[in-house]
């Protein structure tokens, strides 16, 4: 019972659900590379690649993040700063999941086995990012924009422009509403000594970095969309979502954050998901 009882725990600090994030992108990578149904056994090893990565990522997050949550009020509540989750379990579940991430990828092909280490190095690198570079946001969107990437090879393990092109995409997407949700923490960061663009040049210019990127996103979504000879439904829908990105941004003002959750989860997951739709029915018509 007390395992089942820190596995509850641990999911509820990870945020398990938000897997919704990675995970069409993911899949939209393996239906692009096969040109359609990429195979019920590439999905299923994928899916479990990806949920444990993230599961990594997050877990680790949290791990070495703890002196900081300990401080910021908004944190305070964590799994890990109440106790209700032991530092021991927190670290077996990170080694457990590293474990799987690896093991799945060696179910997919060689290359992805020889990038699997790479992939949790930058994860995990992420989490130190804070403490160096105001740039942070932008590592934390390349460890996401793998999720396309890691789709593609699992099928077809070569890089190609569709992928490359999808990773900057996603990159910039994830960035973008980063900067939103660190917009919360600026004067913690800026006190603390932390760096994030928030802390460091400011909310308002925090937000205009965080249109900028989400107004490429839109262009670089298109782009792969062309490199990849989709049709009309992907780009009427690809299009859609670029608007959608730039109206995220008339719900959140330098003085006013109180909308940010709204922008940062809600709509960024419906994002996700029907950008990947649109693809397998794209490919279902074309096909």
């Amino acid at each position: 019972m007390e395992f089942v009882k820190n596995l509850a725990a641990v999911c509820r600090m990870i945020k398990i659900e938000h897997s919704v994030f990675a995970l069409p992108f993911a899949y939209m990578g393996a239906f692009l590379a096969a040109g359609g149904w990429p195979g019920l056994w590439n999905l299923a090893v994928l899916t479990v690649a990806m949920v444990a990565v993230r599961s990594f990522a997050m877990a680790f997050n949290r791990y070495a993040d703890l002196d900081i949550d300990r401080e910021n009020p908004r944190t305070q509540k964590r799994e890990l700063v109440t106790g209700e989750l032991s530092t021991g379990f927190t670290l077996m579940f990170i080694l457990t999941t590293a474990l799987v991430f690896i093991a799945a990828c060696a179910l997919m092909n060689p290359l992805c086995l020889k990038l699997s280490p790479l992939a949790l190095a930058l994860s995990a690198f992420y989490s130190f990012c804070k403490r160096i570079t105001r740039w942070c946001h932008f590592v934390l969107g390349s460890v996401l924009g793998l999720a396309p990437v890691a789709g593609w090879l699992s099928v077809d393990p070569v890089f190609t422009l569709p992928a490359v092109l999808l990773f900057l995409g996603v990159t910039l997407w994830v960035a973008g509403f980063d900067l939103l949700y660190a917009c919360q923490d600026a004067d913690f960061d800026r006190e603390r000594g932390l760096h994030s663009i928030p802390a460091r040049l400011g909310v308002p210019a925090a937000l205009g970095v965080s249109s900028l990127s989400h107004a490429v996103t839109g262009v670089l979504f298109l782009l792969a969309g062309w490199a990849a000879n989709l049709g009309a439904i992907y780009f009427a829908v690809a299009a859609l979502v670029a608007l959608t990105l730039m109206a995220e941004h008339l719900l959140v003002k330098p003085g006013d954050l109180s909308r940010v959750n709204v922008a940062f989860f809600t709509m960024n997951g419906v994002i996700s998901v029907v950008l990947f739709l649109a693809t397998v029915i794209d490919l279902a018509v074309r096909g």
